[in-house]
This record gives C-alpha cells, structure tokens and sequence, in this order.
C-alpha cells in the first residue's frame, strides 16, 4: 500500500471516530490535528475511500508562468540548431526579447526533447584556488582540427589559450604541430592579451616541452626558451592529467560543439578567417562559472581598477 492510500485510511479511520464519538477536541487530540483539519475532510469526506485522498497542490493559475509567445520562442530556436549549445541558444533568445532565466530555458527545452536524460555520476572536483587577478595563470594546449572540416587532406591544429580569471580565451590555426608554431601562438597571445602575463601553464607534450625526451630532456624549446626570455613562469602539469588543465580542455569541448561540428575549411587561410570571426563572437558569449556574465564583461571590471 503506498502513502497517499495509508493517508486516506487514516483520515477514514479519524473521521468514523469522531461520528462515533461526536466530540472534534477528542478526535483532535486522540489524531494530532487540528480542529481545522478534521473539519476539512469531514466536508470533503462522501463515504470513499477517494475523497480522503491528497489533492494536486498545482496552483489554478500561474501568473509569471511562460507565454506561448516565449514558448514559440524557444521552440523556434531549439528546432533550428538541436545538436548545438544550450548557452548560446539562451543568449540569442535574450538578444530577441526572452526574459526569463538559463534554468527556465533549459526546462522547457527537456520538456521539448521528451524529459531529461540520467545523469552520469561524476567525480568531486578537488578544492581549487581561482586566480586573483587577469594574467596570473594562462593555460594552453593543442586540438586536433577534425578532418571532416578540411576539404584539402592537409592536418590542422588549434593552439588555445584560456586565462584562468577571467576565462578569456584565445585561438590560432596552424598546419605545424611543433615547438616554432607554439611561439608563434605566444608572440600573437601576448599581443592579443592586454594584461601582463605571470605564469604560463601547459602539458607535457613536444610541441610545448622536452622534458618527457630522454635525449633532449635537459634541452630547452624554442617556447620554453620564449617564456624565459619573456621572464613568464612556466608550470607543467603532472603526467597523465588532463583534469588540470581542465579550463582549456573545456574550451576545446565547447569550440567542438559550438564552431567545429559545422566548419568547413578549403585552406589555413580560410580556417583562419573563420575561427577569428567565431573568435570574436565567443568571448561575448555567457558562462555559467563567471555568474552569467561574458569574459568581456570580467575583464572591463578588472581592467577599471588595475
């Protein structure tokens, strides 16, 4: 027998006592209720078991719920991009006239999708100290351009760059997955940045360090050499880690969701062009770790008392 029966049961039981009696302060004190109580389903009691049974506590009207002109909205939206990011959709449905918060947006989207999907149990994330100010730790690393976004057979690779406070992130194509394009990304970081840069934070791959070489693991590359002459700390993460360059990893989740799942690319000029213009349009985008707000916005924040 489930609650809600056990509870009509109970009531019942309540009810022929206070008939049999005929006292409501008895009744009331023998079940714990209140007078109120006993009253209310005395009224609503017609000898079922059914009336005795808890109601919807949905309210008969909502005033701020959703319009279906907003409704309309976010369906239109949804049915234009399924595949895309749920951010981004919320953040055009704002620059159209949608009020209300990311959580609304996201409801009415499961509801859209057919219910929400279970969630994977995922691991605790250690305690983890935020940089204080903009240039205290950058962190970079390398993704494979998908090959079903190059039409001419040639490989790309996207070297990434993501401050850790206000999570403004920077990126460049290459054709050369080495030590020389990994300067060339940090001369252009260090033109894009306006901030002075403190510590630079990478993996262990070659094209960032030798340290992993055992014929060239005391020989320092040409972006380790540019940071010493730059006078930037250079940390790298522990083997087999990735979780600790987990600001740039998700960067590169999200550029595959947002920018690579439509690319398509005929040269490194072309695939340049395009992932300047998404560059541009990225960092005006909402994150859900920076309270909603761009990493433009941070940055300006920062910028006003530094």
């Amino acid at each position: 027998m489930d609650i809600i029966a056990q509870n009509a049961h109970h009531r019942q039981r309540m009810l022929k006592y206070f008939f049999k009696n005929g006292s409501a302060t008895e009744t009331a004190i023998r079940f714990k209720v209140s007078r109120k109580t006993l009253y209310k389903w005395k009224n609503r009691y017609d000898g079922t078991l059914e009336s005795l049974k808890d109601r919807s506590h949905k309210p008969h009207n909502s005033p701020k719920s959703q319009t279906e002109d907003e409704k309309n909205l976010v369906k239109r939206i949804w049915c234009r991009d399924k595949g895309g990011d749920k951010l981004v959709m919320w953040h055009n449905a704002r620059n159209k006239g949608y009020k209300r918060c990311y959580q609304t947006f996201l409801r009415t989207i499961r509801k859209l999708s057919g219910g929400a999907k279970p969630r994977k149990k995922s691991a605790k994330p250690k305690p983890y100290a935020r940089a204080e100010y903009p240039g205290q730790k950058i962190q970079i690393d390398v993704k494979y351009v998908p090959s079903k976004c190059v039409t001419d057979g040639q490989k790309y690779y996207q070297f990434t760059a993501v401050d850790e406070c206000t999570r403004l992130p920077f990126r460049q194509m290459y054709d050369e997955h080495s030590t020389y394009s990994s300067k060339q990304f940090l001369e252009e970081l260090l033109r894009f940045y306006k901030f002075p840069i403190r510590e630079a934070q990478t993996d262990n791959g070659s094209e960032f360090t030798n340290a992993l070489l055992v014929v060239k693991a005391k020989h320092k590359t040409l972006f380790e050499q540019a940071l010493a002459d730059m006078g930037i700390i250079y940390h790298r993460i522990r083997i087999a880690t990735p979780r600790h360059n987990g600001k740039v990893e998700r960067c590169h989740r999200t550029d595959g969701q947002r920018f690579y799942r439509k690319l398509r690319m005929y040269d490194l000029g072309d695939g340049r062009n395009q992932l300047a213009a998404y560059q541009k349009r990225s960092v005006h985008y909402p994150m859900t770790c920076l309270n909603f707000q761009s990493p433009v916005q941070v940055l300006d924040k920062y910028l006003g008392v530094m």
